[in-house]
């Protein structure tokens, strides 16, 4: 699969980074997203400097990760521990003679 030069812009600067060809408009969304995020946290923080800006998306945005992935490792665990319950429920019922119940 060949790499497309997208160009994202991000605070008003336009960049050109490559992306997977088919990717494009994935890659214009999360620039756009990322733009949307820089703005609101300068509009809110009062904050100007971009590297402090980036900064403080890039931590909010590993963070946002960082819980997801720990919302699906519970699930996972979860669903692990239902599937050994609900196997030692049929195990359990297996063993029971008709008409025992």
């Amino acid at each position: 699969m060949s790499n497309q030069a997208v160009d994202v812009e991000i605070l008003g600067k336009i960049t050109r980074v490559n992306c997977p060809s088919g990717q494009e408009e994935s890659l214009i969304g999360a620039a756009k997203d990322l733009d949307q995020r820089l703005k609101d946290m300068a509009e809110r923080t009062k904050v100007t400097n971009e590297v402090k800006l980036l900064t403080i998306a890039a931590l909010n945005i590993c963070y946002e990760l960082h819980e997801a992935k720990q919302q699906q490792s519970d699930k996972d665990k979860m669903q692990e521990r239902m599937e050994k319950l609900t196997a030692s429920l049929e195990d359990a019922l297996s063993k029971v003679k008709p008409g025992q119940l």
